[in-house]
């Protein structure tokens, strides 16, 4: 087994089909998509590197991403896709931890070289071009067998409470990700679009895997980001795009719709599919969103140690607003994947009853491997074939998962268990609240505090009193806020999460 198959079928079944573009640009067809891939991972052999070694991806989103992509599959190598926003020293760490031996960068992010890298190569220069110039028959060169059970991608946690882990994942757990897609996600044709706004390293170039499968069409935005009229434009000159939003970005696109009034049937032209996940979606949010861009959304939820597939919400089911448990499915993550088991249990790792809250496990092809070097870790997250994700949640009598928050960011208070996304749908619901984080604090008598960080529409003062009686009205006295604290903007990881951590050290 080896994911560049998937790259060989439409070079030879549809060589002239178009396949990879910058902007509205065609940058190459499945043919020549094949013959660059295959001449890099020649030089690649050529220079010594062997099945297994890996090779640093840590340049911005750009066509080329996925040239090398397939190249290192092609010679038999594991990918490090590393977010381009981390500091060059942090990106060290994760070479001389992974041991990668050759790095493909852009200037923009990595102007100097890297320590640790046997060679190092700006992917828009002319070493690169010579690297990645064409071989005339591309199907005459042999790809590199790999088992099912072998390392492909080398995921490196986002590190928000330590150094990251390197979380393995393998050709079979890529590949059921791609095929769970079609089935509890999207279907897909060759006429589709994926646009890869949000960062390659990540959800959005994962989900590469089943547009790759169907031979779709693969855009990088010119702009290599999240520029909502820009994308909005490619949707309507390319055609209807799918896309992976983090929750973040969604609100970017919502608002950008609201305020140049866009009508449904014209955000329809421009988005087939925008598929969320990654970090909490609010009640609030998705209502707001489909009122203004229609059925246009599916909710994932999983984790890089079970890549895009936990659950998922469907277009369907977000879109059936008068089933009477219409609001506490939306406030769900959805149902089990189908490849995956998903259950929560207590700490022994027993199964609970339907409502009752504890730790979210899931088993299944999709789980990766363990952690990179990490043993301790590994055998920490993975127990008995289950993944212990770290998330608190619970199942309902049907099937649907809603989470509460990450383990760590419970809040236990005078004895009594607080989940801080409780608080936040509450206080969203607010007038002049625009976003929300609420975090734990140390306190002599009750242990911890509730805290919450505001965020004002438009600068809009806020009253914190009058925040007190809005949570008194729909909550229990233990759990409102203790404190409130105004901030101008909440910090936010690269892929959009919510850094806790630097809140409670503001506290």
């Amino acid at each position: 087994m080896n994911l560049v198959h998937l790259l060989l079928r439409h070079a030879r079944l549809t060589p002239h089909c178009p396949a990879l573009f910058h902007g509205t640009a065609p940058f190459a067809t499945y043919g020549q998509w094949a013959a660059r891939s295959a001449a890099l991972a020649r030089h690649l052999r050529a220079a010594g590197l062997q099945p297994g070694d890996r090779v640093l991806l840590f340049m911005r989103n750009h066509p080329r991403y996925l040239e090398v992509l397939c190249a290192a599959w092609w010679a038999g190598l594991v990918v490090v896709p590393v977010n381009a926003k981390l500091h060059p020293r942090e990106v060290e760490w994760i070479v001389e931890n992974a041991q990668a031996r050759w790095g493909f960068t852009t200037s923009d992010v990595a102007p100097d070289l890297l320590a640790g890298l046997e060679r190092q190569i700006d992917i828009e220069s002319t070493a690169a071009d010579a690297l990645l110039e064409p071989v005339p028959e591309p199907d005459a060169m042999d790809t590199t067998d790999r088992g099912p059970d072998d390392v492909a991608w080398l995921f490196y946690t986002s590190g928000t409470t330590g150094r990251p882990k390197g979380v393995m994942l393998t050709h079979r757990n890529l590949m059921t990700m791609g095929l769970t897609y079609f089935v509890d996600v999207d279907p897909v044709s060759a006429q589709d679009t994926i646009v890869y706004a949000a960062p390659m390293s990540h959800g959005a170039g994962l989900y590469a895997i089943p547009h790759l499968m169907a031979g779709a069409r693969h855009v990088v935005p010119a702009s290599g980001g999240v520029e909502p009229a820009e994308l909005f434009a490619l949707g309507w000159q390319m055609g209807a795009l799918s896309t992976f939003a983090a929750p973040t970005i969604v609100k970017r696109l919502v608002e950008h719709a609201e305020a140049a009034r866009i009508p449904v049937a014209d955000c329809a032209r421009a988005f087939k599919t925008i598929v969320y996940g990654g970090a909490p979606m609010y009640v609030a949010d998705i209502q707001r969103a489909l009122q203004a861009m229609g059925p246009r959304f599916v909710q994932i939820y999983g984790q890089g140690e079970t890549p895009m597939v936990a659950t998922a919400l469907s277009r369907t089911l977000l879109a059936d607003s008068g089933h009477p448990r219409y609001l506490e499915r939306i406030a769900s993550v959805g149902m089990a994947q189908t490849p995956v088991r998903v259950r929560v249990a207590d700490e022994q790792g027993n199964s609970l009853p339907a409502g009752e809250v504890g730790e979210v496990l899931v088993q299944g092809d999709s789980v990766m491997a363990g952690y990179w070097r990490n043993p301790e870790a590994t055998a920490a997250a993975l127990r008995g074939a289950w993944l212990w994700t770290g998330d608190v949640g619970s199942l309902d009598a049907e099937g649907f998962l809603t989470l509460k928050d990450r383990s760590k960011d419970l809040i236990i208070s005078g004895g009594s268990n607080i989940y801080p996304r409780e608080v936040e749908e509450v206080l969203l619901t607010a007038p002049g609240v625009a976003e929300v984080a609420v975090v734990g604090a140390p306190d002599p008598e009750w242990g911890e505090i509730v805290v919450a960080f505001v965020v004002a529409h438009d600068g809009t003062p806020l009253v914190h009193a009058e925040l007190d009686r809005h949570c008194l009205a729909q909550m229990a006295r233990f759990k409102r806020p203790k404190r409130y604290i105004t901030v101008g903007a909440l910090p936010r990881n690269n892929y959009g999460k919510v850094l806790k951590t630097v809140l409670r050290q503001q506290i």
